[in-house]
Parts: C-alpha cells; structure tokens; sequence
C-alpha cells in the first residue's frame, strides 16, 4: 500500500484536532483512499511545552528544527497562523515540490495568487479550504460543484464571534460591551478582538470567496469594512418591530462588469435564511443563474470543524497526485472592486431631532434633494422635546445617502444622526 508522508506546521487548537483526527480515523481514511498517511514531523515553536496529545507517540515527532520538518515529505499541512513566517515555509516547500495546505486566511488573502503561481510553475497543489469558515466546504462547492454556474452574488456570515454578539444582544438585551465580555468569557472572542467585532476578519474570508466566485483577484484593500462595534440594543430592537434581525454579513456581488465586495451590518429580512443562523455558526448564501439560490451552514472554526476541512483538503490532494489534475488560481478575469459609494444600498437611519412641527418636512426636503427616496418613516419617542425618527430609504446611490447624512447633521434642529445601517431586501 502506497504511503504518503506529512509534515505538519503548528500544533495549536486546530493544529492538535487535525492530529486527533488523523489519528482516530486513521483506518477508516485508509479504507477509503487505498493509502497509508504516515506524520513525518511536526514543527512546533517550543518543544519542551506540555501538551496533551491523542497519543504519546506523537511527542516523538516534535521538532523546532523547519530542515527536519521539510526531510522527506509529500505533503505539508500549515496552521500555525502567522503571515511572514508561514509564507517562508510554504514557499520552501512548493518550490521543493512539497505540495501544501493551509488554513491561513490572513496568507492567502493577501499572497494566495502568488503562491497559487507558484504551486503551478513547480506542480504541485495548494488547497485552503479551511481558510474560510472552517469545517463549511464552500470553497470546494464553488471551485466544483458550481462550476457551471455564473455566480451573481455572495451574502455570508463568516465570522462565529460577531454572530454569537449579536445573538446575544437580541435574545438576552444584552449590550455590546456585555455580550463581548460574555463571548472572551467563553472563548469566542480574543482578548484583543478587534480583528472579529471591526469585520477584518470577515473581510479577508469575503476576499477569498470573491476571489473564487468571480475568477479575479481581490485586493484586500479594496473590500469595505466595518464592524459592529456602532450597533445597539435600540437597533436590534427595532430591527426586530420592523421584521429585520442585524447580522455582519460579508457580501460580494458582480453587476456591469464590477464587483463590489464589503463587509458591514446588515438589516436582513426575518424570512431570509441568513437570519436564522445564530449563536457561534456561519453560513454562505449565494445565488447562481442556473443555481438559483442556495446556502450551506455549519461551525466557522473550532478544531474539529476545521481539521476536517484540512483533511478533506489531504484526501483531495493525495487523490489527485498521480494524475497532477490540481486546480490552480483560477482568476482568469480582471474585473475592478467598484467605490462602494458608487454602489447602491437600501438604509435604515435613527436620528435624534427637536419635537417641533416642519422637522420632518425639512428632512425629507433634503433627502429629496439628493435623490434618496423614503420607503418607510416611524416616529419612535418623544422625551423632553427631543423625538426619535427612524427611516427605511429605498436603494439609493451610496454618495447620495452619505452626502444628505452630512447636511443633515448641519440642521439645528437634528440633534444627533444615531445609526446608519444598509439594509438587504429586494422589497425595498
């Protein structure tokens, strides 16, 4: 029976689950793909760290030394979640014939067209399946199983920590600042989150998806991120007494010969699929002109979910090395990441006003004088002469809504323009 060795990168949270499962599943995989898969080396950063490993042989394959770790082997895995120092190793390895894969978002959104071009010219394969939301393998389903579709639009909740807040803020009335110390509480959030709650996270994971859909490179510079750290608990309520739930959805669309590609709140309708993902899960809704609509949901990261990713992504690799049949970057396309001012976008805007008569028509006048059309008007409260306005504008161009915000905030009587938040519905 053929033997394929591994080396593996990294032997954190996933780099240990891929370890377990590899481990424990050993036979079945064997079964399955007529292969032995054989764990060379593992480098690791300290090698005197306890760690509780699935077997006490494996403590004999730790190394610090990346010559011992790259010493004959086929295949490397890499999770150890670095850029600069991952991007050496893999780099070594495709250009030594090794082929890779990776579940570094942050690499491949940044280099994954280099190192692609790279895997082809020394032919080899570098998969990243577990780049984006862990053990979801949407990746794979549009690389193959969409392959003959034009895919019009990707709508995705990829990040676990912000979708737990936001749940946690419409089920529980919990603020943001509780729900994101319940989320570190819980391991969910990192002691510095900033790259979950400001949507950086996302952005990388939306870039790739892009990337894929659209068969072009996506600058990570060119995605518009925002997070959610604005959002509170007078939004999620309103939301709701409109038939909306506010989730960070990673969006990317093609129009015209564009693309635009943000991250950002979303208000999306209580009926949308994406509205009933909750808790820590992520999900990826996409429509394709012979598809039509579809989504997959599952866990975004965890060390099972994602290890599982990875080693679909080995048993792909494996499959495929006797008839070199890799797939390699696919941005055949050169389509331009559209100015998402220059986009169109349905709002939903709260503002703080004087409870006096003519406020309104003086705010619809403006509105109206940059082509941004109301589609609903609520006047929420009144408290010590001060009233709360909340408005649903039709799709509007985005420099016009912004634009109006501006001169709004210029009235004496509009005390404060509390939140401004797109809205996905095709109704409006």
């Amino acid at each position: 029976m053929r033997v394929i060795k591994i080396g593996i990168i990294g032997l954190g949270t996933v780099g240990s689950g891929v370890l377990t499962l590899l481990h424990k599943n050993s036979e079945l995989i064997k079964q399955r793909i007529n292969c032995e898969i054989l764990i060379k080396s593992i480098l690791v950063n300290n090698i005197s760290k306890k760690r509780q490993l699935v077997h006490s042989a494996y403590q004999s394959l730790l190394t610090d030394n990346p010559d011992t770790l790259f010493n004959d082997i086929d295949i490397l895995i890499e999770v150890m979640g670095t850029i600069d120092v991952a991007r050496k190793h893999i780099e070594y390895a495709l250009k030594n014939g090794i082929h890779v894969i990776t579940a570094n978002k942050d690499l491949i959104a940044l280099h994954g067209g280099e190192l692609l071009d790279l895997a082809k010219k020394h032919q080899v394969s570098l998969l990243f399946e577990a780049s984006v939301c862990g053990g979801i393998p949407i990746i794979d389903m549009i690389r193959n199983s969409f392959q003959g579709n034009h895919i019009e639009s990707i709508l995705g909740i990829l990040n676990g920590t912000t979708n737990f807040i936001l749940t946690l803020m419409e089920r529980e009335n919990k603020s943001f600042s509780d729900a994101l110390v319940i989320a570190k509480e819980l391991g969910y959030a990192e002691s510095d989150p900033v790259n979950d709650i400001e949507g950086y996270d996302a952005a990388r994971k939306i870039a790739i998806l892009a990337a894929m859909a659209f068969n072009t490179r996506i600058p990570i510079g060119d995605v518009h991120v925002e997070g959610i750290s604005k959002i509170t608990l007078c939004d999620i309520t309103y939301a709701k007494e409109l038939g909306y739930t506010i989730k960070l959805l990673g969006m990317a669309k093609e129009k015209d010969g564009f693309i635009k590609v943000q991250v950002n709140p979303v208000f999306i309708p209580l009926s949308h699929p994406l509205a009933n993902i909750n808790g820590v899960f992520n999900g990826v809704y996409l429509e394709g002109d012979f598809l039509g609509p579809s989504m997959v949901y599952g866990h975004g990261a965890g060390a099972f979910p994602t290890a599982s990713s990875i080693v679909g992504d080995l048993i792909s690799t494996i499959n495929s090395i006797d008839s070199k049949n890799f797939t390699w970057c696919t941005c055949f396309r050169d389509l331009k990441v559209k100015d998402v001012l220059q986009t169109h976008s349905s709002f939903y805007i709260r503002m703080t006003v004087d409870d006096q008569p003519g406020v309104l028509a003086s705010i619809s006048s403006i509105f109206g004088s940059h082509n941004v059309s109301i589609y609903s008007v609520v006047q929420k409260k009144s408290i010590e002469g001060h009233a709360e306005i909340v408005m649903i504008t039709h799709k509007v161009r985005e420099s016009s809504m912004y634009d109006s915000i501006t001169v709004l905030k210029s009235l004496h009587v509009i005390k404060k323009i509390d939140s401004v938040i797109r809205v996905e519905d095709e109704q409006s």
